[in-house]
């Protein structure tokens, strides 16, 4: 739950974005080994009226947590997305390269951006959302 982090950052009034690698759980929809993690991805925003937008996500269809805890199979651990899993894949597979070649990471690392923002696209992103509930609303 990366999420938790950028969260903080964001309710610090920062734009936060952090990913991570972990062993090689997810293959290429059209077959072959297992090449990236479930690399999550955390994005926060902050914003002026209420509290931060925050999306949190793995490439995973489930979580690996799920499969330990038996909440699902170890071969329901593929990219999510179903027929379009493959952008998924392209996704886990970009974010691996991106930690790998910023950490020099041989194993396992994360990468954290963080700014101070510019502008504040929180609250017209709400109004035009009409009440619908978006990433990050408790």
């Amino acid at each position: 739950m990366l999420g938790y982090w950028v969260r903080k950052l964001a309710e610090r009034g920062f734009v936060a974005a952090l990913t991570a690698t972990s062993p090689a759980r997810l293959g290429s929809p059209s077959g072959g080994p297992k090449l990236a993690g479930t690399n999550p991805l955390a994005i926060a925003i902050p914003s002026s009226e209420g509290g931060p937008m925050v999306a949190d996500v793995s490439m995973g269809a489930v979580t690996y947590g799920d499969v330990l805890t038996g909440a699902a199979a170890p071969d329901e651990l593929v990219p999510f997305g179903g027929e379009q899993a493959h952008k998924a894949f392209a996704l886990a597979l970009g974010l691996q390269l991106l930690v790998d070649a910023l950490t020099g990471a041989d194993g396992y690392g994360a990468v954290l951006f963080l700014a101070r923002p510019e502008g504040d696209p929180v609250p017209a992103l709400r109004e035009l959302a009409a009440g619908a509930r978006l990433p990050g609303d408790q």
